[in-house]
């Protein structure tokens, strides 16, 4: 009783009602929180209704018998199999080189790199390619990868297209991780005797790992479904592979990387252009598929990421 009479003797003091300013500051959070519960709302229901819409078009069509086991070049009811293996394959290989590159590149600008002008030029060339179109980093691969180096159209081409283009992307994410790891952690490490890359080895690491690997799934989630990069370099050509092929020069062997290509996404894109009877449903269908496999790619980074956090935490 004491402290009110207090505090309204020092708001009377200063000329302002302390009950009307608490109702008034009351109002204002309400209406805040109403604000940004609607936008949220907005953009939830936004998500959803795109999904659904995607799902509703093509789910009949991609859980018909044969669609995702069926070669596309198949004479009837041809299907998506071969995409969905060159899309997985073509990921696989991008993160194999991007991965590895990426966090010696993350771990050297937070750990090792001096604090002056050339790690300040690194770290804004990082941004700026993290923000390019990826139709200009496909032409640039298509120049780079395909002609001068004599690749051609194939999928090393490609996956190099979407290594340039995922890297930027990855730095980002591990330079975040890493710096989210509290000082305290680095200070008793080396004050243990550990040196730096033991430090970062046995210590920094394994802390930032569950955001880490976050990081890296979702970002295999965007890569996975890029198109305009992979129509310049590994080529929206459709290819009968065997899997019983021993030949790894042969264009119809599945493993090898010098083959044209044609992903999930750039298959929606071909057939978009070729206004055939019959293709605006293998294209639902396609779509259907790839989000269904984006959606999963964030529902693994969620999962693992709080699989890798409880293991780390506890012990």
């Amino acid at each position: 009783m004491a402290s009110e009479t207090t505090a309204k003797q020092v708001g009377n003091d200063l000329g302002v009602d302390l009950d009307d300013h608490v109702k008034r500051i009351g109002r204002q959070d309400r209406v805040a929180t109403g604000i940004l519960t609607v936008i949220v709302a907005f953009v939830l229901l936004l998500l959803a209704s795109i999904v659904a819409f995607i799902l509703v078009k093509g789910l009949g069509k991609a859980l018909t018998p044969g669609f995702l086991t069926t070669s596309p070049l198949a004479d009837e009811n041809p299907g998506i199999s071969t995409e969905i293996f060159d899309s997985f394959y073509m990921l696989f290989i991008t993160l194999l080189i991007s991965v590895p590159i990426s966090l010696g590149a993350a771990t050297f600008l937070v750990e090792y790199a001096p604090d002056n002008w050339a790690t300040k030029a690194a770290s804004t060339a990082i941004e700026t390619l993290s923000s390019l179109p990826s139709i200009v980093v496909g032409m640039f691969g298509s120049l780079f990868f395909v002609v001068t180096l004599g690749w051609g159209i194939s999928i090393i081409a490609g996956a190099m297209a979407l290594t340039m283009f995922n890297i930027p992307i990855l730095v980002r994410v591990i330079q975040q991780a890493l710096q989210d790891v509290p000082r305290s952690q680095r200070d008793a490490a080396l004050a243990m005797g550990l040196t730096r890359w033991e430090t970062t080895r046995h210590v920094l690491l394994p802390a930032a790992m569950p955001a880490i690997v976050t990081g890296i799934v979702i970002s295999a989630g965007r890569v996975f479904g890029e198109a305009a990069a992979l129509i310049f370099t590994s080529g929206s050509a459709a290819v009968n592979i065997n899997f019983a092929s021993a030949n790894l020069s042969s264009p119809r062997n599945p493993w090898n990387i010098f083959r044209p290509a044609e992903t999930l996404a750039v298959h929606i894109w071909k057939l978009k252009m070729e206004p055939t009877p019959g293709n605006d449903e293998i294209v639902w269908g396609t779509a259907a598929v790839l989000i269904i496999c984006v959606l999963l790619f964030n529902i693994l980074a969620r999962v693992l990421g709080k699989a890798l956090a409880k293991k780390m935490t506890s012990e």
